[in-house]
């Protein structure tokens, strides 16, 4: 029991002579304090890199949405033009001008119809700017 009070005296003697002394206290507040700098910028930087991914990602949707109201505004147009009037005309209600004979042709056979399958998956893709690692940095950091 008594070792045991000794060695409790002697870590008492120890932190309040060696460890709580007005230097090293000063150093421990120093070092707390620049672990709390560390840690702010940290996660100010993550939040930074989250909140840029959402912008460019919301920049990409809108790029999208921007592409589909120009689609289908000259869609529109075309079907108000006369071209387009013209040809729904012919088609749905057999109209013709005058001096013209209208050829009824059979339904294409599956080789015909099958031949150009292939080439028609041709859809309209949207791609985005590649940077390079140090402008995705700029970006990042300073927000250029």
């Amino acid at each position: 029991m008594s070792e045991l009070k000794t060695k409790l005296r002697k870590v008492q003697y120890w932190l309040k002579h060696d460890l709580f002394v007005f230097d090293k206290i000063i150093f421990i507040v120093a070092a707390a304090c620049c672990l709390a700098w560390t840690w702010g910028s940290i996660d100010s930087m993550s939040r930074n890199w989250s909140l840029s991914q959402e912008l460019m990602n919301r920049q990409r949707e809108k790029a999208l949405l921007e592409l589909e109201v120009e689609t289908l505004e000259l869609e529109n147009e075309y079907y108000a033009s006369a071209e387009y009037q013209e040809l729904a005309a012919r088609k749905y209600q057999n109209k013709m001008l005058p001096g013209e004979t209208m050829i009824y042709l059979p339904d294409n056979s599956e080789h015909a119809i099958n031949k150009h399958k292939m080439q028609d998956n041709n859809e309209p893709t949207i791609t985005a700017n590649e940077m390079s690692n140090l402008e995705q940095w700029l970006m990042f950091l300073f927000g250029a």
